[in-house]
């Protein structure tokens, strides 16, 4: 894992500064580096140790309606791709794919037209007949009325993904460092920051890539925007054989990612992972940044996985996590350029999908601060889409 040591310099200048090393300000400092740009890197605690460290390290396309998010998440799938042939095998990318349950008719025909519009869209989307889900997953529960395998879905292991990808990028990392300020020059525009420490950072570009904090640093530059944290848990098993091959999950799963709602929503979500463990999820719900423990949420969720793969009744949990993934009312994250403060970007608000969209969402800032062209229609994630928000955390 990386490491920052706080500087003193009050001189410190780079062509651009990332606030926030979480996967999404790792993926800008990345493709800004392959520009040509000279990077620094600041968050106020460790590399991956926000959402990115409470992340299962998903990457998917199976879960998104067609749409702004879905193109964004295929043109990361390639550059993830790409990243795997270039990075340590350590960050375990895995292109396992994903597997869609329906327990029902009912459920299966939603499916079925969600995933008709996602191949139009130009997703790879197979049905699977409930009586050929087994030869997926043998430990799936049977009776199931069908299923949607999508080769596409991958998986990585979110904080050394961040990790090599901003070693990859020779920017200069400060950790510790809170921003607290920013410094501006002739007509509010952005020239750097300045840390808790007292510390100035100069240059010519700031990226706010500071996840669930996201809306704190928009406010604290005059921008504001409605990030809220919605938390999360996640179970881990004690490590197992391969019992489940792919990312498994129920049908539910689309709506709830879809919801607004800020009541607690849980639906199993399960999938192996390289080093044996299995981990479950999911659960969302906004109650601010309370970290307390819910024993009914992991009630739930260790049901709801038992429902699923019953083999997983007798093996034990042995830990569970929580985070806070960073929610725009619209669910789309902000990317880009902000028109009301000069020299401003954002790179938050991307909610669970973070991980999986990190590569695109760095290569649409990079192309913002060179001015080349972008990879994808970047207009539907428009910071000042919310001109009206207070930007507050809830």
């Amino acid at each position: 894992m990386l490491t920052g040591t706080p500087s003193r310099a009050s001189d410190a200048t780079s062509d651009v500064i990332v606030v926030g090393a979480g996967v999404i300000g790792a993926a800008c400092a990345h493709y800004a580096a392959r520009s040509g740009l000279t990077v620094t890197v600041v968050d106020r605690g460790p590399v991956a140790g926000g959402t990115t460290g409470a992340g299962e390290g998903n990457l998917l396309v199976s879960d998104k309606e067609p749409g702004p998010e879905l193109e964004l998440a295929l043109h990361s799938t390639l550059l993830w791709r790409e990243l795997a042939a270039e990075l340590p095998a350590a960050v375990e990318y895995e292109a396992k794919g994903g597997v869609v349950v329906a327990s029902d008719e009912r459920r299966l025909s939603a499916l079925r037209t969600f995933a008709a519009a996602q191949t139009a869209a130009g997703v790879e989307a197979l049905e699977v007949p409930g009586d050929r889900i087994h030869e997926l997953e043998p430990h799936l529960a049977a009776g199931q009325a069908g299923a949607f395998h999508y080769p596409g879905d991958a998986q990585v292991q979110p904080a050394l993904a961040a990790a090599h990808l901003l070693r990859a990028s020779g920017a200069q990392l400060r950790c510790g460092e809170e921003v607290t300020g920013f410094l501006t020059g002739r007509g509010g525009t952005v020239r750097g920051v300045v840390t808790a420490s007292g510390t100035r950072l100069h240059a010519p570009h700031v990226v706010n890539a500071a996840g669930t904090w996201g809306g704190e640093l928009a406010r604290l530059a005059g921008a504001p925007l409605p990030v809220l944290p919605r938390r999360g848990f996640v179970l881990v098993t004690e490590p197992l054989p391969r019992v489940v091959r792919h990312k498994v999950y129920a049908a539910d799963y689309v709506a709830d990612v879809a919801s607004g709602s800020a009541a607690l929503q849980t639906s199993a979500v399960v999938e192996g992972t390289p080093a044996g463990p299995v981990l479950i999820g999911a659960s969302r719900e906004r109650v601010g940044f309370d970290r307390t423990l819910s024993v009914e949420v992991l009630r739930r969720l260790a049901a709801q996985a038992t429902e699923l793969f019953p083999v997983l009744a007798e093996v034990r949990a042995i830990r569970s996590y929580t985070g806070f993934r960073p929610y725009l009312p619209d669910h789309l994250p902000a990317i880009g350029a902000d028109p009301r403060v000069p020299g401003l970007l954002h790179a938050c608000g991307h909610e669970g999908a973070g991980i999986g969209l990190a590569p695109a969402t760095g290569a649409l800032i990079a192309a913002a601060l060179t001015g080349a062209a972008p990879p994808v229609d970047v207009r539907p994630f428009r910071p000042d889409r919310f001109p009206k928000s207070p930007g507050a955390v809830a």
